[in-house]
C-alpha cells in the first residue's frame, strides 16, 4: 500500500480531460423510446470508450448491440482475490437539454457565486449549493447555462476511465479481475435491462453515480410505478350537458385530491417517501395518470397504491358512469436489503476512502442507480461518490479534485481486496 501511495501523489490525472471530452458528446436517453437503447447516439460515446479502451491495451473492449461497453481487466497476482465490476452510466437526462454543451473550468473556486455566461440568469450560488463551501481553491467545472452539464454520470465515467490508465501506466500494481461496465438508459430506468451478468463474472460491483466526496450510498428507495387508466364518457359538447363525464377532468380531480402536506418530493425527506404523478395523458373518452410511489420500506409501496386507488374510487363516485383500472409494476428495491447480509464490500470502501483522505460516510439516496437492479440480479452494488452536484439542471456542477478523490478511491479499493484476500 505504501507503494500505491508514492504511485497515486505522483500520478497525473486524466478524468479532467476525460470528462471534459465526453460531455461534449450528446447522449440524452428518452424515456418515450421503445428502442434498446433508447437513443442511438448514446453509443457515440460507447464507441469512443471502446477505442480509448483499447490504446489502454484492453483489447477485450467492446460495444454490443443493446449500446453496453464491456472491458476486462485480467488479475496480476498469483492468488485467487474476487472479481470488481466498476460500473457508470452514459446518458443524461432527457430532463434538461444535453445537446451542444460547453463545460466551463472555474479556477481555484473561492467563494462566489457562479454566472454562467451564455444564461447570465442561471447563478449557481453558494448559499444554495452548500457543498460548494468544502471546494475553496479547488477547480470547478460547470456548463455554460444553456445546457446540464453531464456530470451525472460522465464524471463517473470518467473516473472509471482514469482507473484503467493508471493501470495501463503501472501494470507492476497488484489487482485482481476488473470488469468495467458503461451502460445506456440509466435516466429512464432501464440502464440494466439488457446487461449480460455473465459478461461480468464479478463478485461485488460499485456505481461511481453519487455526489459528495466520501459518501459511499448503501441504501436507495423501493420503486414500483403506478397506473390510473380512466374510461369517462364522450359527448359532443353542444348537447353534454348531464351526459358527459370527462376522463381528462377526472384525472386531474384526482391528481388535485392527493395529500398535500405529505406523501409528495416537495413535502417530504429523509426517510420519507412518496407518491408522484409523472404524466397525465388522454381525452375526454379516455385518459391515463401515470406515477412514481418510492419508499426505503418496500411494503409502504402496496399502501401508497392503495392510496391512489382509494382517492380516485373517492374521485369516482361523483361520475357513475365512469371507470377506472390500476396497475402497480416493481421498477427497483432497496439495496440494503441484500447488501446487509455483504458487510465486505462495504467495509472495504469505506476503508478506501480514508486512506484516499476522506471523511468516510454510508447515506442513503433518495433514488436509485443502476447497482439497486444489479445488487437484485446477483451483484451487490453499493454507490460511491463520483462528485455530482445538482444533477439533471443548468446549475450542475462537480470539481477537478473530487473527481480525482474518486479515482484514488477505487485504486485504494481495488488494493484492498488484493491484500485481504492473501
Amino acid at each position: 500500500m505504501p507503494q500505491l501511495s508514492e504511485l497515486i501523489q505522483k500520478y497525473a490525472f486524466t478524468s479532467k480531460d476525460r470528462f471534459l471530452d465526453y460531455v461534449q458528446i450528446d447522449t440524452q436517453s428518452d424515456p418515450h423510446s421503445s428502442s434498446s437503447p433508447t437513443t442511438e447516439k448514446q453509443k457515440n460515446l460507447g464507441k469512443v470508450l471502446v477505442q480509448e479502451l483499447h490504446s489502454l491495451g484492453i483489447s477485450n473492449a467492446h460495444l454490443d448491440d443493446f449500446g453496453y461497453v464491456y472491458a476486462h481487466i485480467a488479475s496480476n497476482v498469483p492468488h485467487e482475490v474476487p472479481g470488481l465490476c466498476f460500473c457508470a452510466h452514459m446518458d443524461t437526462s432527457p430532463d434538461c437539454s444535453g445537446e451542444q454543451v460547453k463545460p466551463l473550468i472555474h479556477p481555484y473556486y473561492h467563494g462566489q457565486d457562479l454566472v454562467l455566461p451564455d444564461d447570465p440568469s442561471v447563478v449557481i450560488r453558494l448559499n444554495e449549493h452548500p457543498d460548494l463551501a468544502e471546494q475553496i481553491g479547488n477547480d470547478i467545472i460547470t456548463a455554460s447555462g444553456t445546457t446540464l452539464l453531464g456530470a451525472d454520470n460522465k464524471a463517473g465515467v470518467a473516473e472509471i476511465m482514469d482507473v484503467a490508465a493508471f493501470y495501463a501506466a503501472h501494470p507492476e500494481v497488484p489487482h485482481g479481475p476488473i470488469t468495467i461496465l458503461f451502460t445506456p438508459d440509466e435516466e429512464v430506468g432501464r440502464g440494466t435491462d439488457h446487461v449480460d451478468m455473465e459478461k461480468i463474472n464479478a463478485q461485488y460491483g460499485y456505481t461511481l453515480d453519487g455526489e459528495k466526496r466520501g459518501h459511499l450510498e448503501n441504501e436507495t428507495f423501493s420503486a414500483d410505478g403506478f397506473v390510473v387508466k380512466i374510461q369517462g364518457i364522450s359527448q359532443h359538447p353542444g348537447f353534454a350537458k348531464g351526459r358527459m363525464e370527462s376522463a381528462l377532468k377526472i384525472a386531474a380531480e384526482i391528481v388535485n385530491t392527493l395529500p398535500k402536506d405529505r406523501l409528495s418530493p416537495e413535502t417530504t425527506e429523509g426517510k420519507e417517501g412518496f407518491i408522484h404523478p409523472t404524466d397525465i395523458s388522454g381525452s375526454v373518452e379516455e385518459a391515463t395518470i401515470e406515477f412514481i410511489i418510492r419508499d426505503f420500506e418496500t411494503e409502504k409501496l402496496r399502501e401508497y397504491g392503495f392510496i391512489i386507488q382509494q382517492i380516485s374510487e373517492m374521485v369516482l363516485r361523483k361520475y357513475p358512469n365512469s371507470t377506472a383500472t390500476y396497475t402497480q409494476t416493481e421498477q427497483y428495491r432497496n439495496m440494503n436489503e441484500i447488501l446487509v447480509d455483504h458487510p465486505e464490500c462495504i467495509d472495504l470502501a469505506m476503508e478506501a476512502m480514508r486512506l484516499a483522505g476522506l471523511k468516510a460516510e454510508t447515506t442513503s439516496i433518495r433514488g436509485g442507480t443502476d447497482g439497486s437492479r444489479l445488487t437484485f440480479m446477483g451483484l451487490p452494488c453499493p454507490n460511491i461518490f463520483a462528485g455530482e452536484h445538482a444533477f439533471h439542471s443548468k446549475q450542475e456542477w462537480v470539481s477537478v479534485q473530487d473527481m480525482q478523490k474518486a479515482t484514488e478511491t477505487v485504486l485504494y479499493l481495488v488494493s484492498l481486496f488484493v491484500e485481504r484476500s492473501k
